[in-house]
């Protein structure tokens, strides 16, 4: 659906230029909500914006719908650009017209018959629900309420991709989940093709198939969001998760709980039903290991349960490497670690 090839973008010339982004390539499929996750200044706001090309990559092509945006002049490109919504962190509204006109607005721009406009107008009311808002300006609505303002307005021109811009990092935690609802909804209700950045993983876990992590301009690490989130390869990535489940120091204090004790540190992770399920407590009474549970955490990635324990196993060396075993045996991801 959209793809990106060797993607460079510089600003300036000579001494004076500044690296945006360099040689990116990415693919996001029909249909997934495709997260890219990065510090300020890594240059994910570059390249949300370079796919709609908002910003003119300096080198590189981009892809949409098996056609090169990269190649068309600004007419063809003008009538491509309405095939993809933007919704933005700081809303980008109209302040002197209703809630109703700001969604109007890009139809009216399109020509569209004035019954038409008031058709999809009231539908996308419904659709984000802010029917009882519609008479109201910017300025009388919540954060979160604006938002469903800017998402209706994208969506306006029926597009197959939206780009989201840090849709959720001005709103509140409780605002950013029922945003983030919103958008995975209408991901399922219209097969629509959603990009969004961010800088939290919290959004990326809640809703996201797989994701990219951006850093220094260039892609240091993609996949689906599980593999990446319980497996992350690269340190920027570990840095994001540390900070989502704030989980350094108890493992730090797990570990040398392990060195004032005899035993085995061992991180075991649990993904889909398996982790309602009773593998640890059976698998030791088979083999006869005692084990204590020193850190534990249960959560979900999008709609996909998963559990991490840290456990510190006692017993024979023998012993111990079969509970290991049958553990990776029954599926389980298995890490010793101290």
């Amino acid at each position: 659906m959209i793809e990106l090839k060797n993607l460079t973008k510089v600003y300036g010339k000579g001494a004076k230029s500044a690296t945006a982004l360099s040689r990116v390539n990415l693919s996001v499929n029909k249909g997934e909500i495709f997260g890219v996750i990065g510090h300020s200044g890594a240059g994910k706001s570059t390249l949300i914006r370079c796919i709609n090309l908002l910003e003119r990559p300096t080198d590189g092509e981009v892809w949409v719908d098996g056609v090169e945006l990269t190649a068309l002049r600004q007419g063809p490109l003008q009538q491509r650009r309405r095939k993809i919504g933007m919704i933005y962190q700081h809303f980008n509204l109209l302040s002197s017209a209703t809630v109703y006109d700001n969604i109007a607005f890009p139809l009216r721009l399109s020509g569209m018959p004035r019954k038409e406009i008031d058709a999809k107008v009231k539908e996308l009311l419904t659709l984000v629900g802010l029917e009882e808002h519609r008479s109201k300006y910017p300025a009388q609505l919540s954060g979160g309420q604006k938002q469903r303002v800017g998402i209706a307005r994208a969506l306006a021109s029926d597009p197959d991709v939206l780009l989201c811009d840090e849709a959720t990092s001005a709103l509140d935690p409780q605002t950013t989940d029922s945003i983030l609802r919103l958008l995975l909804d209408i991901n399922r209700k219209f097969h629509l093709t959603i990009v969004l950045i961010t800088h939290e993983m919290h959004v990326i876990q809640s809703i996201c198939d797989r994701v990219a992590v951006i850093h220094g301009g260039g892609i240091v690490e993609q996949g689906k969001v599980a593999e990446v989130f319980l497996k992350p390869k690269h340190e920027v990535t570990k840095e994001f998760i540390r900070t989502e489940t704030q989980n350094e120091g108890p493992l730090q204090a797990a570990l040398e709980a392990v060195d004032r004790k005899p035993g085995k540190a061992v991180k075991i992770t649990f993904l889909g039903q398996k982790t309602y399920e009773s593998t640890l407590s059976a698998t030791v009474r088979a083999t006869g290991v005692d084990f204590a549970i020193l850190q534990g955490t249960i959560s979900t990635i999008k709609d996909v349960p998963y559990g991490q324990l840290i456990v510190r196993f006692e017993g024979n060396e023998e012993a111990v490497a079969a509970t290991l075993a049958k553990l990776a045996g029954q599926g389980l991801d298995v890490e010793v670690i101290g």
